[in-house]
């Protein structure tokens, strides 16, 4: 039976519609998205390449920073794209495999951001809540290895997700009312039951948002007690700006992710979802480079220091 299902998944195609139904729109859109995309792709690179060429940041914040801009980087790759292509050609089709690919590694570097943002928490928790043992408790040894657990577990959600795709058989219209190939859209067009994938979904993605909140939430409760207890005020405020830009990445992040868990699965609500799929799939990757260049210190001073190398090597 799962080789008929299979070979039957072999043949079929499916229609991302994305934004089709706005004919007048397809050229502000490109355009919009490809600037877009291009600030995605030299700001995360560019947060890649400043850490990796600056001693200055090799900390653990830093290290957890270009891995989530890595991340932003291969995810917006990912996506932005096939939605591009879809803005120019007429033919909007697109593969059984080339779907289960695009979901595959899109759901893989979401879930790697997930609790890359929770390690990022932790790591800010011991340098406000025990600064004397920051360096001894985030040694390289713990963060390389934070790192690779949330590669680890985002591979195996993946995979497990595709599984229960895979399982799945389809007839009939294959439209899928989205830009991207995501997996409630992918089930909602088969023609098998969707009870056991649609569990699969709801259960393995609240144990990630409510696991990594809880890690993070938990360490913001530290800090801000910590803080408070600062006798001085400046000590508060550098404390606060430490945190501030990831605090922002997280607000934003989760904040997306609630509003489309709290949008009610119907066809009344699809442009909502549509909206924010875009400022979650497009717009965020393209926010955290930002937030982290423009509100961090020692990101800007780095920046600085490498340009002026590279214009006295020139001058030289």
């Amino acid at each position: 039976m799962f080789l008929n299902q299979e070979n039957q998944s072999a043949e079929v195609t499916f229609i991302l519609s994305g934004f089709s139904e706005y004919p007048e729109l397809q050229l502000p859109l490109l355009l919009v998205f490809l600037t877009v995309y291009t600030v995605t792709v030299l700001g995360n690179l560019g947060v890649v390449l400043t850490i990796k060429l600056s001693p200055s940041l090799h900390t653990p914040m830093y290290f957890f920073l270009s891995h989530l801009s890595f991340a932003d980087f291969c995810y917006s790759t990912v996506v932005i794209p096939k939605l591009l292509e879809n803005l120019v050609v007429e033919d909007r089709t697109v593969s059984f495999t080339g779907c289960i690919l695009q979901f595959f590694f899109a759901c893989m570097f979401v879930v790697t951001e997930t609790y890359m943002l929770a390690a990022m928490a932790y790591d800010r928790f011991v340098a406000v809540c025990s600064p004397l043992l920051y360096a001894a408790v985030m040694s390289q040894k713990r963060c390389s290895l934070l790192v690779a657990v949330s590669y680890s577990w985002s591979v195996a959600c993946s995979l497990t997700y595709t599984y229960f795709l895979l399982t799945l058989s389809f007839c009939g219209s294959n439209i899928i009312n989205n830009f991207v190939c995501e997996y409630s859209a992918i089930v909602a067009v088969s023609c098998s039951d969707p009870y056991i994938s649609q569990e699969v979904l709801l259960v393995s993605a609240t144990f990630n948002e409510v696991s990594s909140l809880m890690i993070i939430l938990t360490s913001y409760v530290f800090i801000f007690i910590t803080v408070m207890k600062m006798p001085s005020t400046g000590g508060r405020h550098k404390a606060f700006s430490t945190c501030a830009s990831h605090l922002t990445a997280v607000t934003i992040f989760h904040g997306t992710i609630l509003f489309l868990y709290c949008v009610p699965n119907s066809k009344s609500s699809w442009l909502m979802v549509k909206v924010a799929s875009v400022f979650y799939t497009v717009v965020i990757p393209m926010l955290n480079p930002l937030i982290y260049s423009l509100r961090n210190k020692d990101v800007k001073e780095s920046v600085k220091k490498l340009i002026n190398i590279k214009l006295f090597c020139e001058k030289v």
